[in-house]
């Protein structure tokens, strides 16, 4: 499949709560395939359906080709760990851009697969901050919004003068 375009910042999808996929079906495995490819085009190790202008909650995330392709559908957080851990991110949506973020180091979730099957698993470390991130995507919470006021306006300021 072809990559898709990506959403950049700020479009208001960025920031616009998902609807929880109701239908499995082939054209849900076709957007997690368009979602892969254009993820790897990217380059990034997750992208949600927003990035691409699809309001649904779909997640992809590749840490390594070795690791493998994780899918999630509908995930939802159950719980976090009281621990936390620091970690640059930035986002597909506006490439370049990355900040350090604090978020819990541990995370219990349930999610579906492709076919709509319920999960749930744990995930630590680099692992269950890619999904906070993806879900807070999926939530209407563009990675930004966890940063202070101070580090976001000087992101953005730094980000827009290389769009220009």
């Amino acid at each position: 499949m072809p990559a898709r375009s990506i959403i950049r910042f700020p479009d208001p999808l960025l920031r616009t709560a998902c609807t929880p996929v109701t239908v499995f079906d082939d054209n849900l495995r076709m957007l997690v395939e368009d979602l892969l490819d254009t993820m790897r085009a990217a380059p990034g190790v997750g992208i949600t359906g927003p990035h691409i202008g699809v309001l649904s909650r779909v997640v992809v995330i590749e840490l390594s080709r070795e690791d493998g392709v994780r899918t999630y559908i509908n995930p939802e957080i159950l719980w976090f760990s009281e621990e936390t851990m620091r970690q640059t991110e930035g986002s597909v949506s506006m490439p370049g851009a990355t900040e350090e973020v604090v978020r819990p180091k541990s995370i219990r979730f349930r999610y579906q697969d492709v076919s709509g099957e319920l999960h749930e698993a744990e995930a630590n470390d680099f692992l269950a901050i890619c999904i906070q991130h993806e879900i807070d995507q999926l939530d209407g919470i563009f990675w930004l919004q966890r940063l202070s006021k101070l580090k976001r306006d000087r992101l953005v300021k730094k980000w827009e003068k290389t769009q220009n």
